[in-house]
């Protein structure tokens, strides 16, 4: 998060959130296609970023702080598009086991009080055919209405997105880098630039890392934003988050 204090800016250790939460605009990116990404969705209250997964199901982070104010937004490039279909959060699934501290199993569903109208502007993500690890050097794409300049805390009024790669653990976990405070495990993976300049901010939380067309991630946590020695920490969504997944929809 930022504080402001006085005419300066004071960067406490994890960023990816505006004063009172974690969400984390993308850095180093450009704007998106208007409605080229029309599974994204915008939650407000906090701010953060989701995905479509089913008509009625938004899948993004355990640590965006879902409230009965909550609003999710679908079929959004800017605020100022009519295609837009707005809704409260029926009812929030963070996983189980999520820790704030380790930043394990940062991974919510949230079920939608109505179910989205399907069209070309509003879609269901792709989620992963087969659950592997991603290599280093996998190119993929982070996507979200975060904040643009790091410093500054207004948000874009447009999606963007950025191209990022895969960095491996051995790399994030290092004393040049996480130095494992906290531990990037196999249920997370490290992907930015190694000069930096390319990342999720605050505002992102939530959305999606997609490489290859499916989504393989979800944004997570970091330290500032695009700075080559903090690379973005993004959730994998492995076998278990699938089965975990698709028992809370069957139960819901």
């Amino acid at each position: 998060m930022v504080l402001l204090m006085g005419m300066w800016f004071t960067v406490v250790i994890f960023l990816l959130g505006i004063p009172g939460d974690h969400c984390a605009e993308i850095i180093g990116g450009k704007e998106s296609v208007p409605h080229s990404r029309p599974f994204m969705a915008k939650i407000e209250n906090p701010f953060c970023g989701g995905t479509l997964i089913k008509s009625n199901w938004v899948l993004t982070a355990a640590h965006c702080k879902i409230t009965n104010d909550t609003k999710v937004i679908l079929g959004i490039h800017s605020e100022k598009d009519e295609t837009k279909q707005v809704f409260k959060v029926n009812k929030k699934f963070p996983h189980p086991y999520y820790d704030s501290v380790t930043k394990e199993n940062d991974i919510m569903l949230l079920q939608l009080n109505n179910k989205a109208q399907l069209n070309k502007n509003v879609s269901i993500i792709e989620l992963p055919r087969v659950y592997s690890d991603l290599e280093p050097g996998t190119q993929c794409l982070v996507a979200g209405w975060g904040i643009i300049d790091f410093g500054k805390l207004t948000p874009s009024d447009v999606l963007r997105e950025v191209n990022v790669t895969v960095i491996a653990r051995t790399i994030c976990n290092d004393q040049k880098h996480y130095n494992s405070t906290p531990i990037v495990t196999m249920n997370m993976v490290c992907a930015g630039d190694e000069r930096g300049g390319k990342d999720a901010c605050t505002g992102d939380s939530g959305g999606p890392l997609m490489c290859k067309g499916e989504q393989r991630g979800i944004v997570s946590f970091g330290r500032g934003c695009g700075n080559p020695q903090y690379p973005g920490v993004y959730t994998l969504l492995t076998k278990e988050y699938s089965r975990w997944i698709h028992s809370v929809i069957k139960r819901n």
